[in-house]
């Protein structure tokens, strides 16, 4: 090619670059709904149906959206979505095909947060819906509108969000359930603003005539205002999320004469990063640990009639839950009596999703010899490819920057790592990039990683958990959690002084979130004879009479 000929074709190739159609909408909401100004993230969603409103189908496997961070916008002012902004699974918005869609927007609201190490964030807000901003009481959204959209013409769409989502609406108590929620002081202290803890209390039969105390099991998890194990009576008194036909079936055992009578009890703690705090303290979330066990439960053993002895506590979680539940025992061997966990989030940092904090030098991609191949995040039970770590770590980008997504990737960045010098935490990698931090990784091991803690205390722990651990997880977790699970039960296979290998299932082909074969009630069983064989000698089990 000749110079004039190449120099001709870059000009025509800039002059196509200068004419690109614009593709962008514009978000707005009135004073009506906000007297404003909002600082926040702008969102846009994209949706081929509209069965349910577009910010209802956000997923990690769900519709097309979009999202800018905002800064003080007042009413009637714009925020601006446009092909620069990062989308998922679609990551601009002028790869969105031709054709007509339904596009709704919505603005997360964010508060000032003082924190009492002197950091400022701007986050949300928890309302007690466990952070999710497409459902929390007083963020705005826009009604859902047709719209033909061509990126190849360009367009121009103006949004107004003009609606507010209302309150929540906690479930009413009933003979069986009840509920409170308290102001931590601990926890307020630390945030610079209300931080609130709750529980849901299932309550034994008889429960209310008798004079007993009962044994309590502590059942960790996400946020959720439904009873304790999904119990229902099948007349609409289970309350909440859960029940079905298993909540039902547990009814009909927990009101036999020869079923044993315990409390079950979840724990609510949502916080700034998420719909949970994982229980522990930490330098980001806070001091949650002690909130919840110098706060939170020394109230629930004043307004209830609970056995406050360790060897009458104990816990029990799935996934997030199925991490608390193990550490907590681990880490306060003292106050519980012993833990079922169940397909617990990472216990090993080696494998947490299928990124190894201590080896890999990029989250999303392994490199094999010559060959770079992508990390995989997710699986189908059949081994198909759900989602990549790059794919899902974008996901939570779009979500909120500065782990602000609400998302679990970056909680456990917030729960294990360290500060980062803007007072958000800082990342064990790069969301864009997928660059690893080592430093950061090393800081997690040091604090958070069960199986290494375990190891460098073992001469202390050892003695207190013989006899406490159960762990239960399927052999094809979705999310590869099998593997840390069987790093940690090889590990505890060598124990010494004392040898204690602790229990282990595998479910075969199971995936997320296995709990092993028994169902509710038979687990409680197992659970009413573990306490049993702990109970000091002389003591009457007023609360099990078989």
């Amino acid at each position: 090619m000749t110079k004039l000929a190449c120099g001709i074709a870059l000009a025509a190739v800039a002059a196509s670059s200068c004419l690109a159609a614009e593709t962008r909408f514009e978000i707005s909401y009135p004073s009506s709904v906000q007297g404003g100004p909002i600082t926040g993230r702008a969102f846009l969603m994209i949706s081929r149906t509209n069965d349910r409103e577009p910010r209802l189908q956000v997923s990690r496997t769900g519709v097309p959206f979009f999202g800018r961070d905002i800064e003080k916008l007042a009413p009637g002012q714009a925020a601006v979505i446009d092909a620069s902004d990062l989308g998922t699974p679609v990551e601009s918005l002028s790869e969105i095909p031709a054709g007509t869609y339904y596009v709704q927007a919505f603005i997360n609201v964010y508060s000032e947060f003082r924190r009492s190490d002197g950091h400022v964030l701007w986050m949300h807000d928890d309302q007690w819906e466990g952070q999710r901003w497409n459902r929390s009481p007083g963020n705005l959204y826009s009604t859902p509108r047709e719209v033909a959209l061509d990126p190849s013409k360009g367009y121009r769409v103006p949004l107004v969000c003009d609606q507010v989502i209302p309150p929540v609406q906690v479930p009413p108590d009933t003979e069986w359930v009840k509920r409170f929620k308290i102001q931590s002081r601990i926890l307020t202290k630390f945030w610079g603003r209300p931080i609130y803890l709750g529980a849901t209390v299932l309550l034994p039969r008889d429960y209310a005539t008798s004079t007993v105390s009962y044994p309590v099991l502590y059942e960790q998890g996400h946020f959720g205002l439904g009873a304790p194990l999904g119990f229902s009576t099948g007349q609409g008194q289970g309350q909440g999320r859960g029940g079905g036909r298993g909540g039902q079936e547990l009814y009909a055992e927990w009101t036999k004469d020869n079923f044993p009578r315990m409390i079950v009890v979840t724990l609510q703690h949502p916080n700034p990063y998420f719909d949970d705090s994982y229980a522990v303290n930490s330098v980001n979330v806070g001091p949650f640990g002690d909130a919840i066990h110098q706060e939170l439960i020394p109230e629930i053993e004043k307004r209830f009639r609970v056995i406050g002895q360790p060897w009458a506590r104990l816990l029990s979680g799935g996934s997030t839950g199925g991490w608390e539940a193990l550490a907590l025992q681990v880490f306060y061997p003292d106050f519980y009596g012993g833990t079922w966990a169940y397909c617990p989030d990472s216990v090993d940092f080696s494998d947490v999703e299928g990124i190894d904090v201590y080896k890999d030098t990029n989250a999303f991609y392994k490199q094999i010899d010559w060959r770079r191949e992508p990390t995989i995040n997710s699986r189908e039970i059949n081994g198909q490819v759900r989602s990549t770590s790059e794919q899902r770590n974008h996901f939570e980008l779009v979500n909120g920057t500065h782990g602000r997504s609400g998302e679990q990737l970056d909680i456990w960045s917030a729960v294990f790592g360290p500060i980062g010098k803007d007072g958000y935490f800082e990342p064990l990698f790069d969301k864009r990039t997928g660059v690893m931090n080592p430093a950061v990784g090393q800081y997690w091991k040091e604090h958070y990683d069960i199986r290494y803690h375990l190891e460098k205390n073992w001469f202390t722990l050892g003695p207190k958990l013989v006899d406490q651990v159960h762990v239960f997880v399927g052999d094809a977790d979705n999310f590869f959690l099998n593997n840390g699970v069987h790093l940690l039960q090889d590990w505890m296979k060598a124990t010494k002084d004392p040898h204690y290998e602790g229990y282990f299932v595998y479910g075969a082909m199971r995936g997320h979130c296995y709990s092993g074969p028994e169902n509710s009630a038979g687990r409680l069983k197992e659970m009413a004879q573990h306490i049993l064989s702990k109970m000091p000698a002389g003591t009457v089990a007023g609360w099990w009479k078989n």
